[in-house]
């Protein structure tokens, strides 16, 4: 973001509009000093803002948004946590964490589960390099916390809750100068937090992650489906989870931002997806000059409105659109619609306003009145979202195989229509069909299917009509295109056999061959996992 507020900048002073310009962008915001907490006579709570720094005259709003600031500045009541009495046996901090805009700290409980603490307030100018940039937009950059809604992530849980999704139960806290802090003490006293459950490992005794004895991460789960067949995530709970996401205006949805409840099969493992960190729901940018200008180059940056323009659906889905696409792949039209249909059955104006209702009393009012009307607006158009959504992915459609030996078989399906069955190859056994789908050159414009390791085929029968173009990715292992001997190349156009170093092969009449542009990512199953952020 750092780069385009400083693109922006340029652009305004460019025009002559620029010294008082200027010297609001460069300034940064006035901090101001964090009041000391109002502690109550028990001392088990305290009154505090949130962000009382994030308060602003017209000129800077006018400039750069006006956003959440009332909200940071608004004196809630919070209950103070100290680690040794928080459950019985205390909490012991572990480790410290947190992605550069936020801070995290592990507890862990004396039964062995863990809980985490999140930081309320965030702080986006550390990932700023250190030197002149820090010290021209540092400011600017932290001042922009304040486009994120303090407390949403209460709303947020109780509204996935409402969706049949999994999600954490966080709780605002308070951690004073506690000596539980022990060597995290000096970086983590004297602030606020959302205390919830961290979603890792056995949670049998936890509904909101769905009783399940082993939840993983996104790198574990992805490792788990590329290598084997018989793991597999439940794709309509993704994508009920990922319109959810869009509905709250979540845009901020990189891989590390999920964990995947697992469910053990006979000799097959299911995953189903826990969102955590909803820091961007809510999201409210582009209510400034300068903000609303970077939100014309950054088009992730959807702001929370009442209408969900069907143009803003690619970029309010940009951050996870490798996860989309390979965990998605296998679903329909007709089942995205189904999807948005479910939601907005589950998503009553009774839940809403229940959901609303949760967090800081002092915020409740306020909350209900705004968010309200405009949640209910934006259910009204998830069906039309999803369909967009669904447009978005299928332009360019993948189809991703294991490490284990598949099938692949591609025949018509009608005018300008391809079907793509997959099924996994068992010795001994019929093959196994594990994805079935139809694509339409009305919203394809370009397929691809990958083997990555083992012994795939891929299986084209004639006549084909689908007038856009396939791509096939061989990988690792001996694979081979085969096609009916009595058809002729009229019936196939458009297919090309991408072939790994060393891997080349005879290609079918019809069809051309060329090397793999990104051998590196396609092989196997570790080299696709390049493809996804994991590193946050």
């Amino acid at each position: 973001m750092s780069k385009i507020i400083s693109l922006a900048a340029a652009f305004f002073i460019r025009r002559g509009w620029g010294v008082a310009l200027l010297a609001v962008a460069c300034s940064g915001p006035k901090t101001t000093a964090q009041p000391a907490p109002q502690w109550a006579a028990d001392s088990a709570t305290v009154r505090l803002a949130a962000g009382p720094q994030y308060a602003r005259g017209a000129v800077w709003q006018f400039f750069w948004g006006r956003h959440y600031r009332a909200l940071w500045a608004t004196p809630v009541t919070v209950p103070v946590l100290r680690l040794a009495t928080a459950v019985p046996g205390g909490l012991l901090p572990v480790q410290a964490g947190g992605s550069y805009q936020s801070r995290t700290l592990r507890l862990r409980a004396p039964g062995g589960g863990e809980l985490v603490l999140r930081s309320v307030d965030k702080d986006a100018s550390a990932a700023l390099p250190a030197g002149w940039k820090r010290q021209l937009l540092g400011g600017l950059m932290k001042d922009q916390t304040s486009v994120s809604q303090p407390f949403g992530a209460y709303p947020a849980a109780a509204l996935a809750g409402a969706a049949g999704v999994y999600h954490a139960n966080p709780r605002l806290v308070y951690v004073p100068d506690d000596p539980g802090l022990g060597r995290f003490r000096a970086g983590y006293a004297n602030a606020l937090y959302l205390l919830e459950e961290r979603p890792d490992g056995n949670q049998t005794g936890l509904p909101g992650f769905g009783h399940s004895a082993k939840v993983v991460s996104t790198a574990h789960m992805l490792a788990a489906v590329h290598q084997r067949p018989t793991a597999r995530v439940e794709a309509r709970a993704y994508l009920r989870a990922r319109l959810l996401d869009m509905w709250l205006g979540d845009w901020s949805r990189r891989e590390d931002q999920w964990r995947w409840a697992s469910f053990a099969q006979a000799g097959s493992v299911r995953y189903r997806p826990i969102p955590r960190d909803r820091d961007q729901a809510f999201f409210l940018f582009d209510d400034g000059v300068m903000t609303r200008l970077v939100s014309w180059f950054v088009p992730k940056y959807q702001s929370f409105h009442a209408t969900i323009r069907p143009g803003s659906v690619a970029g309010l889905t940009a951050t996870a659109r490798v996860l989309d696409r390979t965990l998605l792949a296998d679903l329909s039209a007709e089942d995205f619609q189904d999807e948005a249909d479910s939601l907005q059955r589950r998503l009553t104006d009774a839940r809403i306003t229940q959901a609303l209702a949760a967090g800081p009393a002092e915020t409740r009012a306020a909350i209900t009145s705004y968010f309200g009307p405009l949640l209910r607006a934006r259910r009204a158009q998830l069906p039309a979202v999803a369909r967009r959504y669904y447009e978005v992915l299928a332009d360019e459609a993948w189809v991703v195989g294991t490490d284990g030996s598949e099938r692949f078989i591609i025949s018509g399906a009608g005018e300008g229509r391809l079907r793509v069955r997959l099924l996994a190859r068992r010795s001994g056994q019929p093959d196994s069909l594990l994805s079935e789908r139809i694509f339409d050159r009305k919203y394809t414009h370009q397929l691809n299917l990958y083997g990555l390791a083992g012994d795939d085929t891929f299986e084209i029968i004639p006549p084909l009509s689908q007038q856009f173009p396939v791509g096939m990715y061989g990988g690792l292992g001996h694979d081979e295109v085969r096609r009916p001997a009595s058809a002729t190349s009229a019936g196939i156009k458009g297919f090309t056999w991408f072939s790994s170093p060393g891997r080349e092969i005879v290609p079918a009449k019809g069809i051309t061959q060329q090397p793999d542009p990104h051998p590196a990512l396609n092989t196997d199953s570790k080299a696709w996992l390049k493809r996804y952020n994991l590193n946050d």
